[in-house]
């Protein structure tokens, strides 16, 4: 049994043990025996009328209070009549759900960035100029993960020419190098593509959970209520049975959309990591070509 069955299980069982409660009954006035005595003809006499009696039961003014009650409940009336703890759950999913905001648009807005970059890298890549060319193109300005991984590697297979052409037999390690400063380049890429990811996971596995106290707390503070005041109208128990709903709906509210786009964005990462994968062993059979072109000569 998980603990929300539990929960509900022990609400039910509270709420019912206090409906079942004996609710005092109105005292009310013994009613008169009806008179008996001579013919049905005979006039007879009768006493006095009794006076009604003086108290009154105030049934409309309580549906009243409870109505006006009601009618005043709002987001800021819950947060500012919640308990401490409940204010705190409330600032602090709140805090959570606009830090996971701010993380999505910049992410989604960096994915774009860089998707269109990385088009028109491709293009001129593509376009027919010579190594040399596009190593002096984007040596200063690599800035974004295909220009990294291309002057990483051109950086590397450059060095391998500074004392003439190499040997034939140091051709294996030449390629071994460029293979290894690519890959560590796609890796710390990633690394700050990926960044604050974690914390949108963290917030659509705990969020829901953290509302949930926020709700048990509530409810507890509802049932203390109602015990204090020995009263189980609406008005008694709605603000603190709504204050618990709210910190259900405030872990919902900061939950569902870090799951969402944690798994969009994602997707979208492992989809481009797919692409500087493909990149960088494309360029390094353009590079171990030329390196076996350049032993040859």
């Amino acid at each position: 049994m998980t603990f929300k069955h539990v929960f509900a299980a022990l609400a039910a069982a509270l709420f019912l043990s206090l409906s079942a409660a004996p609710v005092p009954a109105m005292a009310q006035a013994t009613p008169r025996a009806a008179p008996v005595g001579g013919p049905a003809g005979e006039a007879q006499e009768l006493g006095a009328p009794m006076a009604a009696p003086t108290g009154t039961v105030d049934v409309a003014q309580t549906g009243g209070d409870a109505a006006a009650d009601l009618g005043r409940i709002s987001i800021g009336s819950l947060f500012w009549r919640a308990d401490p703890i409940v204010k705190g759950v409330f600032l602090l999913l709140v805090a959570a759900s606009i830090w996971s905001w701010v993380i999505i648009i910049n992410k989604w807005i960096l994915l774009r960035s860089i998707r269109k970059s990385s088009e028109q890298f491709e293009k001129v890549f593509w376009s027919g100029l010579s190594l040399d060319e596009l190593y002096q193109q984007f040596s200063t300005r690599n800035d974004h993960p295909l220009a990294s991984l291309f002057v990483s590697a051109l950086r590397e297979w450059r060095r391998a020419f500074e004392g003439g052409p190499p040997r034939e037999s140091a051709l294996g390690g030449i390629k071994d190098r460029i293979g290894k400063a690519m890959n560590v380049t796609i890796m710390r890429e990633m690394d700050g593509l990926e960044k604050n990811l974690g914390f949108l996971a963290t917030v659509g596995a705990t969020a829901p959970f953290v509302g949930l106290f926020g709700t048990v707390w509530g409810i507890m503070n509802a049932f203390s209520a109602i015990a204090a005041r020995h009263d189980t109208t609406l008005a008694v128990v709605a603000p603190g049975i709504a204050e618990a709903l709210f910190a259900t709906a405030m872990g919902l509210l900061a939950a569902i959309p870090a799951v969402i786009f944690y798994n969009r964005l994602v997707n979208e990462m492992a989809r481009f990591n797919n692409r500087l994968i493909g990149f960088s062993d494309e360029f390094s059979a353009i590079l171990s070509r030329q390196l076996d072109e350049k032993a040859a000569h």
